[in-house]
């Protein structure tokens, strides 16, 4: 038996090996469409997640813009006055100012990016509040529409 003929193919079995090879066209498409039905269930799931998460973190942050403006309290014996709002935390405002008391003025942005509210005194009798009118930048609303107040 010679060695040469026994590795040869011939024309009709190597043709035969190309069309075995890859996928069809109709293999592909139904791919696409199982892969497309699934983005569609998912999406709105990780959307619902990714707004809860805003609004879960901008509950967090105006607690501890909360938790700043008492440390500021403590310093200089009073609160901000609303027309120093915020800005009295990071920039000085008096002699007793140990700030800034808010690490980076970044952090005084929501997540939907408007700037974090503050108003003293505050409703209900409260010295001061922080607060954040939501992702439409309105008062009121309802879920990630509404707005997030430390009292």
């Amino acid at each position: 038996m010679d060695g040469g003929e026994s590795g040869r193919r011939t024309a009709a079995e190597d043709s035969r090996r190309t069309g075995e090879a890859g996928f069809s066209l109709v293999e592909l498409l139904v791919v696409l469409a199982i892969i497309g039905m699934i983005a569609t269930m998912v999406t709105p799931q990780v959307l619902g997640y990714l707004g809860r998460a805003k609004g879960e973190t901008a509950r967090i942050q105006v607690k501890n813009i909360a938790q700043a403006v008492e440390l500021y309290y403590l310093d200089l014996g009073g609160y901000p006055t609303s027309e120093q709002g915020l800005q009295a935390l990071v920039q000085p405002t008096g002699s007793g100012w140990r700030g800034p008391y808010v690490r980076d003025a970044r952090g005084l942005t929501d997540p939907w990016g408007h700037p974090y509210l503050y108003r003293s005194p505050g409703l209900g009798g409260s010295p001061y509040e922080v607060y954040s009118l939501g992702s439409d930048g309105k008062v009121g609303g309802t879920g990630d529409s509404a707005d997030i107040a430390s009292n």
